[in-house]
């Protein structure tokens, strides 16, 4: 046994301990990341097998096997949380891809101070979100004559809107919408950028010579096509953070009343499941289940529809 454990050793840290520093460094961050991210998603998935009322450790008679998941699935309010995020999705992707990529596009044309004007619209992403939601619900879309939406609404002579409280029209999407679209149009901006910049200027050279005239021509059948696989990663990024959207809904619609029933997002509603008055942490780990599950399936769907990592794809 202890042959056994040297030559393991011996073998870990490589020829002469040369990967000695690798795992110096290397090694906290694989252990908290065992420890925090993969220890707790193994036993999220135990317990979905269990009722789990107020305990992370259920006895095992209180196995249900797939009880859970068709609790979860025949949950008219878990339903209706996926039937949010499709929403969120519909509205925050498309956008956030246009705005990004408009962007990206004027950014590369600059010829002077590029790098400054790209850290001014990089630099929300490194705003929290919470901070970020309070800032919107607080100051900017305020239900109050002081919100700044409502002060400059007054100069028209239009009336308050509650817009965090209004449900006919539903305004209270258009505060979610924006305020995760300054968040990360940043972030986006940048992975556009670097596939504009790996574009070869012979190829806009090539489109000049044929008679391509510069602006949309150039960018519909030149930029366009190729930004495609960074296109292609943008939009699963974009679908998979909608999927993951907590912060905001929570900090912007949430009070001391709770949390309204319109706009929930699944993380919300598991969130009140798991954690909310009866402490379901088996139904909440199943339903936790079903979304990776659904997030996973979206990302291989959409990667197949698009191509993404086929022979030759740059």
């Amino acid at each position: 046994m202890t042959a056994t454990a040297t030559s393991f050793g011996a073998r870990l840290l490589g020829p002469q301990r040369r990967n000695l520093w690798f795992w110096v460094f290397v090694g906290p961050f694989a252990i908290g990341l065992g420890l925090f991210t993969y220890v707790p998603l193994v036993w999220s998935v135990y317990l979905s097998f269990f009722d789990a009322h107020n305990t992370v450790s259920p006895k095992a008679t209180d196995f249900v096997g797939l009880g859970n998941y068709g609790a979860m699935l025949a949950d008219d309010a878990f339903l209706a949380s996926l039937g949010t995020f499709l929403l969120f999705t519909v509205f925050i992707v498309p956008a956030t891809y246009v705005v990004s990529l408009a962007l990206a596009l004027m950014v590369n044309r600059l010829r002077f101070a590029q790098a400054f004007f790209r850290s001014v619209f990089f630099l929300p992403t490194a705003c929290s979100y919470v901070v970020a939601a309070l800032i919107w619900k607080l100051s900017i879309f305020n239900g109050v004559r002081f919100g700044l939406a409502n002060t400059v609404l007054g100069l028209f002579g239009a009336d308050q809107t509650g817009w965090l409280s209004t449900t006919d029209p539903p305004w209270y999407w258009l505060v979610i919408v924006t305020v995760r679209l300054w968040l990360q149009a940043g972030f986006y901006m940048i992975l556009f950028l670097a596939g504009l910049q790996r574009i070869s200027p012979q190829l806009y050279e090539a489109a000049a010579v044929d008679g391509a005239r510069p602006g949309w021509q150039v960018f519909r059948y030149i930029t366009f096509p190729q930004l495609r696989a960074t296109s292609v990663a943008v939009v699963l990024l974009l679908v998979i953070n909608a999927f993951q959207a907590f912060d905001e809904f929570y900090n912007l619609l949430s009070d001391a009343r709770g949390y309204p029933p319109y706009a929930r997002p699944p993380l919300v509603y598991l969130y009140y499941t798991a954690l909310g008055q009866e402490q379901n942490l088996g139904l909440g780990s199943a339903g936790a289940v079903i979304l990776a599950l659904i997030i996973a399936v979206a990302t291989v769907v959409q990667a197949r529809w698009f191509g993404l990592g086929r022979k030759g794809e740059d």
